[in-house]
């Protein structure tokens, strides 16, 4: 991962002019460094460089501590949203037995209370393959129905390279907190997916 640029405040800013933004937001032109540190100095303020690579570069006048706390709170909200667009895999079998579906169905749990979409799938092989198509979706739906958390079917269940698969997603609307394991949870208004498209 690079490293993240260092910002440069008052004294450690280079460039001879800058365009600078006053501690009201207002734009105060292209001036002098120099004369922009006196700003900030008498505003009892910093100046920081906030776009270095701009021509010339943009500094704003404002206080470090609020600067870095702002920051943070930017960084933190764009990983949260990093987050959510993970997608997270879980597989079962036909011949998974209870305790290990139940696990599983935690595990996926965790995971949409994290904000991660899941992909649950029903691995198949063998002689399982030829099986009846129906039986194998109650499976796989047997299985969401033991997940501990409210959710939305964001694919129906459709038929996967090495089964059946479908993909659920946190309920934004519940909003709720993971019940205990051995609740079972009711997906929300499944009805309203089908199988046809």
């Amino acid at each position: 991962m690079a490293a993240v640029e260092k910002v440069r405040i008052n004294r450690e800013i280079s460039a001879p002019e800058l365009r600078v933004i006053g501690a009201e937001g207002e734009n105060l032109g292209v001036i002098t460094s120099v004369e922009a540190l006196k700003l900030a100095v008498a505003a009892g303020l910093d100046l920081i460089e906030i776009s270095p690579n701009a021509q010339p570069p943009v500094a704003k006048i404002m206080d470090y501590g609020k600067f870095q706390y702002e920051q943070k709170k930017r960084d933190s909200a764009a990983r949260a949203k990093a987050k959510v667009s993970e997608t997270k895999e879980v597989q079962i079998k036909v011949g998974t037995g209870e305790n290990d579906m139940r696990l599983k169905a935690r595990k996926a749990a965790e995971w949409l209370a994290e904000g991660h979409r899941v992909r649950a799938e029903l691995f198949l092989k063998g002689r399982y393959k030829g099986m009846e198509e129906a039986f194998l979706k109650t499976r796989l739906e047997k299985f969401l129905l033991l997940i501990p958390y409210a959710y939305r079917i964001a694919d129906p269940v459709t038929r996967a390279p090495k089964g059946f698969a479908t993909i659920i997603e946190r309920d934004p609307k519940a909003g709720v907190t993971a019940k205990s394991p051995t609740e079972t949870a009711v997906p929300v208004e499944p009805e309203t997916q089908t199988h046809e498209n």
